[in-house]
């Protein structure tokens, strides 16, 4: 029983690649403690590409699938993450691909609870009164409908960047780009973010 214990805390002093290459090796607690980790940013990211809780729960235990599947060949040249959102992105990408027709207009609620935090979009701002709140809700669904109109790799980029905490080396990686084009990619998203959403700003 202590070693159950003790195991999470050495999987923590080692770097994401390294328990990786453990998981490679057959030690399935490695390959748990990784999913424990990583399963929520994965919903999240895919409900933000899909905005179906559903289908996101579904894709990100496809991502997490791949993964184990994928364990074998694992090499630990590009870090863990940058792997894991390359899996995460083509995936999301062939969704969007296969689904493209099938989408009705209207599948985003605002009032949805955040899947980083479960709260609502409200929860945090109580003190607002109620014209405020309608005004943020509007300028919510407006960010998310310019978010979605953007070309794909910006669309992706812009995600990993402002809700995943990603910085351009790791878009890059993701993205198989240079740096200096993801940086580019990332400053054209965000100029005509501001340009169609200046109403809101």
């Amino acid at each position: 029983m202590r070693g159950e214990l003790a195991e999470p805390v050495v999987l923590e002093m080692l770097s994401d690649a390294e328990v990786m290459l453990r998981v490679a090796s057959g030690d399935d607690s490695a390959f748990d403690y990784l999913v424990d980790k990583y399963r929520r940013p994965m919903i999240s990211f895919m409900y933000r590409m899909t905005h179906n809780q559903a289908v996101a729960e579904e894709l990100a235990q496809e991502v997490i699938l791949r993964v184990y599947r994928s364990r074998q060949g694992y090499a630990a040249s590009a870090k863990f993450t940058t792997w894991l959102y390359r899996i995460a992105t083509n995936l999301a990408v062939n969704h969007a691909r296969d689904t493209k027709h099938e989408r009705p207009e209207n599948t985003v609620n605002i009032d949805e609870p955040d899947a980083d935090t479960g709260m609502t979009v409200d929860v945090a701002d109580s003190g607002l009164n109620a014209e405020q709140i309608i005004l943020r809700r509007e300028r919510l669904a407006a960010i998310r409908r310019q978010v979605e109109a953007l070309p794909e790799r910006q669309r992706m980029a812009v995600l990993m960047h402002k809700y995943q905490n990603m910085d351009y080396k790791e878009i890059a990686a993701v993205l198989k780009l240079s740096e200096s084009a993801t940086k580019s990619l990332l400053f054209r998203a965000y100029e005509t973010l501001r340009e169609t959403l200046r109403q809101f700003i």
